[in-house]
This record gives C-alpha cells, sequence and structure tokens, in this order.
C-alpha cells in the first residue's frame, strides 16, 4: 500500500475524533454567546475586577465579549491551543510510530528511500492539518452565522485560520525533528507536548511582565495574537520567521531521520 495512504488510513480516525472535538468546541462556545450577549456591557465590567495574572491565563483580557467578534476572539484561543497540541503530537507519532509500535519491518520491506518514506509521513500530517483547518474555518462560519446572525466578517475568521493553519506547521515540524533527532522517539509526542506548554506559559508571562516582552520571538503563540491579527493581519516579520523556522525544522526532520538506526 502506498505510504502516503497508509498514513492518512492509520490516523484517520484521530483526524475525525479532533475534527468533532473542534466543532462542538466552537458550537458549545458560540452557544454561550446568545446567553452572554444578553447581559451586555455589565459582563465585561465583571471581568475587569478579575486580577490581571487570571485574566491573562485565560485569555480575556483584551476582548469585548459582548460583541460576536471579541467572543469569537476568546474562543479562538481555546481552539488555538487544542489545535497545535493535536498538531505537535501528529508531527511526532508519524515520524516515530513504527518504532513505537515495533513495526519497523514495514519500513524496510519497501523499495524507497527514507527520503521518501518522511516526504509521504509529513505530507500526510500536512493534509490532515488542513481538514482540520478547513473543518474549524467551516464550523465557525457556519456557527456564528446561526448564532451572532453573521455580525463578524468571514475574511477576519479567514486571517485568524491562516495564523492558526501556521502555528499548527509550526508545532507539527516542531514534532516531526524531535522524534528524528531523539534516540527514544517515543518519548518525542509528550516532549514536544511540554514545550508547547512551556512556550505557551512564556506568552502568558509575557503579557503580564512587560519587561520580558523581548522574549516574543521565543513563543509562536505571539506571533499571530488573535487581537493583532482582528486589528492589523498578519504580521510580515512573524510570517518570515515562521517559513525559517519551518524550513530548518524540516531540514532536520530529513537530515537525522535518514542518517538514525531505526529500532526493530
Amino acid at each position: 500500500m502506498n505510504i502516503f495512504l497508509k498514513e492518512m488510513k492509520s490516523h484517520r480516525n484521530s483526524l475525525i475524533i479532533w475534527s468533532v472535538s473542534m466543532f462542538l468546541m466552537v458550537a458549545s462556545g458560540m452557544g454561550k454567546y446568545v446567553s452572554l450577549a444578553s447581559i451586555g456591557q455589565p459582563m465585561n465590567e465583571m471581568l475587569a475586577g478579575i486580577p490581571k495574572s487570571v485574566r491573562a491565563i485565560l485569555g480575556i483580557g483584551e476582548f469585548d465579549i459582548s460583541s460576536p467578534s471579541g467572543y469569537y476572539g476568546l474562543l479562538f484561543i481555546y481552539m488555538l491551543l487544542l489545535a497545535t497540541v493535536h498538531a505537535a503530537m501528529l508531527g511526532a507519532t508519524i515520524i516515530a510510530k513504527e518504532e513505537r509500535d515495533k513495526t519497523t519491518e514495514f519500513l524496510f520491506v519497501k523499495p524507497v528511500s527514507r527520503t521518501h518514506i518522511i516526504t509521504a509521513k509529513l505530507t500526510a500530517a500536512f493534509i490532515n492539518l488542513v481538514i482540520l483547518n478547513v473543518v474549524t474555518f467551516l464550523s465557525s462560519i457556519i456557527l456564528i452565522g446561526k448564532y451572532a446572525g453573521g455580525k463578524m466578517p468571514a475574511g477576519d475568521i479567514g486571517m485568524m485560520m491562516a495564523g492558526m493553519f501556521i502555528l499548527q506547521m509550526l508545532f507539527m515540524v516542531i514534532g516531526s525533528s524531535l522524534a528524528a533527532v531523539k534516540r527514544k522517539p517515543k518519548t518525542a509526542a509528550s516532549l514536544a507536548a511540554g514545550i508547547l506548554l512551556l512556550m505557551y506559559i512564556l506568552s502568558v508571562a509575557i503579557d503580564l511582565n512587560g519587561k520580558i516582552e523581548p522574549l516574543k520571538y521565543l513563543t509562536p503563540f505571539k506571533y499571530f495574537e488573535v487581537k493583532n491579527v482582528m486589528n492589523g493581519g498578519l504580521d510580515s516579520i512573524y510570517l518570515m520567521l515562521s517559513a525559517a523556522i519551518i524550513a530548518v525544522l524540516i531540514f532536520l526532520t530529513f537530515r537525522f531521520y535518514k542518517k538514525r538506526d531505526l529500532n526493530v
């Protein structure tokens, strides 16, 4: 069987679960918007009384949640976390799963190079990310139209989805490069998730303490913040930085996987 098709089939159920989870997150979140919208400005005043540290952790410090765009911006932060966790885990497991599952012989009997194997695996991972992103985008368009009367332009949603997709790609190649470099690749998924968590914590710390703002280049969560994307689109500097990081990590994935002894 074609390696690409095998990878798509093996991750099919996982993709369905993640896609349904994203749909339910958007549906439940926008469903609550109807009740919150009826409260209006008093809700914002109540939230303003919450300590800054708590608001930063919850991501509610920058949005007017009485408006469709503000509420969706808040909801999007959690969607972004879910999508990047999926990407990091996918990137790591799609490279390491043969060694993890002791099915490396499948790769050895194929008359193809490791370059071909890695290309097929990363392509399958890329398609998985595209599908999850499209499901999230369509869910957002449909449900915002239903619950918020379509008061948020599709272009704004599309711009946020573009930023989310770039972050998905970043964390996917972080996971794949870790799986290629580590001698025990089955631990790459947990390490990738740990790195993601540390980067998110750093982004929250930057929000709490402006003195460490120069560290924002170390955490992709600061590259395409919802509040900035909604107001000014995608920053060209962060786009170029993201492209460079993705290219380097893809290179490392190929280089180290081709040289590593695979555990049978």
